[in-house]
């Protein structure tokens, strides 16, 4: 049987709801069409999601690599189905990593393998989503 993750969602107000985690972590979900909407919608958190599962493996490998690097930030934007369901047809990542002597050649290869084989988030979009990437490199004196 493979990995279990869960999460559960209690409905909090209009369309908001508080969702935990089954790791204990919470946040709020809402619909942005609410003017006065209470947190992130479902679709700006699978975006972070997928932001944050490639940003956590370019991280880990870059560590692997003995890469010097300070910072790593990761931009996603997401372009979405003009009918519903309102699926992300094409997201786009921005890696942006800053360090002294950071060795693009290394950033390149973290960032294909976490796209090749390890990002879980990206594997569990739809096949004909289009992912593309660019990086980055701010060298720091």
């Amino acid at each position: 049987m493979g990995e279990i993750t869960r999460v559960r969602l209690s409905w909090h107000d209009g369309l908001a709801f508080v969702a935990r985690t089954g790791s204990g972590h919470t946040t709020v979900l809402d619909s942005p069409s609410r003017p006065d909407h209470l947190g992130a919608s479902p679709m700006e958190l699978m975006l972070a999601g997928v932001a944050g599962c490639t940003a956590i493996d370019v991280v880990a490998i870059l560590t692997k690599m003995r890469a010097e690097f300070k910072e790593v930030e990761v931009e996603a934007q997401g372009t979405r189905a003009t009918t519903n369901p309102k699926y992300f047809t094409e997201i786009e990542l921005t890696y942006r990593v800053r360090g002294r002597r950071v060795e693009r050649e290394k950033v390149e290869r973290a960032v294909e393998l976490s796209h090749s084989t390890y990002c879980s988030a990206t594997a569990s979009l739809r096949p004909d989503c289009r992912i593309t990437h660019r990086i980055d490199i701010v060298e720091e004196s």
